[in-house]
């Protein structure tokens, strides 16, 4: 893997493989040629795990009581992007952060951690990094809004199906045919290569145990 060239770079993985269906198709549907159309994409998806978009902060800390709730805060407008270069595809996902905060008597900075990683086939955490995001309350504010990022790199020459699986999805059907009543898409080694190679790049805020029980109990 090449040095760091981007100051947001979070992190590097071998590959990232994303089956993805087209605007104007659909899994399964033919083109011309009888080959099962299938668009693929090298990027992971961008998405906040449940429980891990917002998080609320107390004072006395240790409380959970209502009327303790010191700052509220929530991630919201995940966005990514995906560019290319002759070997790697590199992501990056940004977000804001919507906070609000019961006592609003003087200005304060709340650094807020979050993180970010890259999961692999659903479950194998493949890389992970913890930054922070401080939203900043002026005197008399209520609310405030503050935005980050995460990113991700990818080797290109690995963020392919092998060709003997590819070969399978798009192949050339005919009516009539055994094969042609066969989804390609339920072969055991395709689903396997499918999950292999799928990735996904996950942002939520570091909660501690408390702090997920609390989101999950609420």
């Amino acid at each position: 893997m090449t040095p760091a060239r981007h100051p947001l770079r979070t992190f590097s993985i071998a590959a990232v493989a994303l089956l993805a269906l087209g605007a104007c198709s659909r899994k399964g549907d033919l083109d011309e040629t009888g080959g099962i159309i299938a668009v693929r994409s090298a990027c992971p998806v961008a998405a906040i795990p449940a429980q891990t978009g917002d998080v609320t902060l107390f004072n006395p800390a240790g409380s959970t009581d209502a009327a303790a709730i010191d700052v509220v805060a929530s991630m919201t407008n995940l966005r990514s992007t995906c560019s290319e270069t002759a070997d790697q595809y590199y992501t990056e996902a940004t977000f804001d952060v919507q906070a609000s905060r019961r006592d609003a008597s003087a200005a304060r900075d709340v650094d807020l951690p979050y993180y970010s990683v890259v999961v692999r086939g659903g479950n194998a955490v493949i890389a992970k990094r913890v930054g922070t995001v401080r939203v900043s309350f002026a005197a008399g504010q209520y609310r405030a809004q503050a935005s980050a990022k995460a990113a991700s790199y990818v080797d290109r020459a690995q963020a392919s199906l092998p060709a003997d699986v590819q070969r399978k999805i798009t192949q050339k059907r005919k009516s009539g045919e055994e094969d042609a009543a066969i989804d390609p898409f339920t072969l055991p080694e395709v689903r396997a290569a499918l999950q292999r190679t799928s990735f996904e790049l996950l942002v939520g805020f570091n909660l501690t145990p408390e702090q997920f029980k609390y989101n999950a109990t609420r």
